[in-house]
Formats: C-alpha cells, structure tokens, sequence
C-alpha cells in the first residue's frame, strides 16, 4: 500500500532571507470560500460575526486577523483559521489545500511585489488590510497587506514553486542593486 505523506505547498521551498526580505509560508488551515446565494450577504455577514467574530468583507479588504475573512471577488470571501460555521443560504466550500500562501516581509517588501505586480503597493494607497486579486509574474493570485512592511501572497497551490521562484528572484534583484549602490 501506497503510503503519502501531507506537505504544504511550499515544503521544502521555504522560508528564506535575501537582502532585506524574509520569506516564509503561512500555514492558514483551515480556509473556506463563502459565497452567499443572491439577496444573502447581509444575513451572512451577520451569521459569521456572531459565530466567528468577523462579519463579511467589504470589496478588497480583509478582517480580522486570527480567523479573518478576505475578500476574493464578487460576492465571495475566504474564511481563513477557523472551520466554517453552518451559514444559510450561503454555499461554503473547503479550500484548504487549495492556496499557496506567502508572507512577504521586511524593508524592501514594496520594491520586490512591485516588480511582479501591475497595482499600486504604496502605503498610502494600499492600507494594512487592503487585498486585490491582481496578476504575480504570470499568474492570477492575491496580495493582501498585513503591515508597514508585510504582505501576504496567495496563488493556486499548483503554482507555489513558481510563485516562490519569481519572488526569489525579485528579492535577489532588489538586493544586487543595494549591494551596487554602496
């Protein structure tokens, strides 16, 4: 019999200082999409700020910390370390093993995700717990900011070496340019 082995999605990827950047995985189980059915957010908003304490996102904001709840797109957010609650009308789907998720830290965090990303990441414009769902490098994901100087990262788990290769190379990249300017 075939014996497998869980991993995250970034096992053996991480965690890694270059320069100014730490990178390390962020192990969130469980994480659930809620996607409350049409003329339902209200009630499940509600329903989730009784039950976990934090109520339904507002467009590209995240709540909370531990658990929270992130917006992801029209009308759906994910719950991130906490089990679902039983929500009426609401579809609440398991995505734990789904996401990639990289925390991105430290004095050059801005410089690196800009390299990879077309949105603006200023502290003036993208606030501690802002979120977008944007393009990394190539791929679809989601940047949410966690402090002055930290942001989370998610990509579809299936992209994980790729999303940590292309940060290590931004964050190399950044960190060259200081060592030259010295």
């Amino acid at each position: 019999m075939v014996k497998l082995i869980a991993r995250t999605a970034c096992a053996g990827l991480l965690p890694k200082t270059i320069g100014t950047i730490t990178l390390a995985e962020i192990a969130a189980a469980p994480v659930t999409l809620i996607a409350p059915h049409r003329g339902q957010k209200k009630a499940t908003s509600d329903a989730l700020k009784a039950a976990v304490g934090v109520g339904f996102p507002a467009p590209n904001r995240c709540v909370g910390i531990a658990p929270r709840a992130m917006w992801c797109g029209k009308d759906q957010a994910l719950l991130i370390g906490v089990g679902c609650p039983e929500l009426r009308g609401t579809a609440c789907i398991d995505h734990s093993d789904a996401w990639a998720i990289v925390q991105i830290e430290g004095a050059d965090a801005v410089a690196v995700l800009s390299r990879l990303t077309p949105i603006d990441l200023r502290a003036t414009e993208f606030k501690a717990g802002h979120t977008a769902r944007t393009l990394i490098g190539h791929m679809t994901g989601g940047i949410t900011r966690l402090g002055s100087q930290s942001f989370e990262v998610m990509v579809m788990r299936s992209m994980a070496g790729t999303l940590v290769h292309d940060l290590t190379q931004a964050a190399e990249n950044i960190a060259a340019r200081a060592v030259n300017a010295r």
